[in-house]
């Protein structure tokens, strides 16, 4: 044991010594060897090894012509919102495989935010929002043959979502252009939310009551052109970026129940493009 490990240091030595002496910039102290012709008393031609300092050369840096543009300045205050409302009302409604629905609904969302740039064309700031989702569902089939049918009743769902999020937002205008320009908003986002489902009726009625934390840590890109000169419609791709969420439940206040999920979506969605208008002051 003794003469493997006394072998392991000797070439753990070896291997050092001969990086050490394989690598230019530690060989003679930034020096290299260079042979030169020389004559001695005798009349002799002799070749000897001289010191030749190294020059060592940095790379030319390539200008790429990027110029910063300023197309917000620092200073300014910017402050926005968005209001969306959606309902749906179903009766007694024949769809392909779905029969005899009978359900109303709707989904409520208003969003608030604010910010203020911290130096040119980058913003610090708020957002806040709240969302409400109404869902009453009096019956439902779902009929794919005669050994196949599902039917639902009296399936009843209410939800309050309140969320709170710290972003920072980059602009970058496109070419010269003073109306025109591309903005990234990074986000951290954290959402609490309570709500209650409920199916059957009399004797038997289930229902459950839940409570949600949820944490946001995403990007949303997108594009701002300016109308007039403190006012900017902005288009947007939705958020990419990761979710976690917590939900905890109560049913019949007897049983308890736990989920924890998470997920990272780094696709754009055309699907899910958000259009608003930002006031700048």
């Amino acid at each position: 044991m003794k003469i493997k490990a006394l072998l392991s240091i000797l070439l753990f030595v070896v291997g050092i010594l001969s990086v050490d002496a394989g690598n230019p910039f530690r060989r003679n102290k930034g020096f290299e060897l260079e042979d030169s012709l020389m004559v001695d008393s005798t009349g002799r031609v002799v070749t000897t090894k001289v010191k030749k300092k190294k020059v060592f050369v940095r790379p030319e840096r390539i200008d790429r012509g990027i110029m910063e543009e300023v197309f917000i300045p620092k200073g300014q205050w910017m402050a926005g919102g968005t209001i969306s409302y959606s309902e749906h009302n179903e009766d007694n409604l024949n769809f392909i495989v779905l029969k005899d629905i009978d359900a109303r609904g709707y989904d409520f969302t208003v969003n608030v935010y604010g910010g203020y740039f911290i130096k040119n064309n980058v913003a610090a700031g708020l957002r806040m929002s709240y969302n409400r989702t109404y869902q009453d569902l009096g019956n439902f089939e779902l009929n794919l043959g005669e050994d196949f049918n599902i039917a639902l009743d009296n399936v009843y769902y209410l939800q309050h979502e309140y969320n709170v999020a710290g972003f920072i937002r980059t602009y970058m205008p496109i070419g010269h252009s003073k109306i025109f320009g591309l903005f990234n908003e990074a986000r951290i986002t954290y959402g609490y939310a309570r709500g209650k489902n409920s199916t059957g009726s009399g004797t038997q009625y289930d229902g459950t009551f839940q409570t949600v934390h949820s944490l946001g840590i995403g990007i949303a890109p997108g594009m701002s052109a300016f109308i007039t000169n403190w006012s900017a419609v902005e288009v947007s791709v939705g958020v990419m970026g990761f979710d976690f969420n917590w939900v905890k439940q109560r049913t019949n206040q007897v049983e308890h129940g736990k989920r924890r999920t998470s997920s990272g979506n780094f696709k754009i969605n055309l699907f899910s493009i958000n259009i608003g208008m930002t006031f700048y002051l």
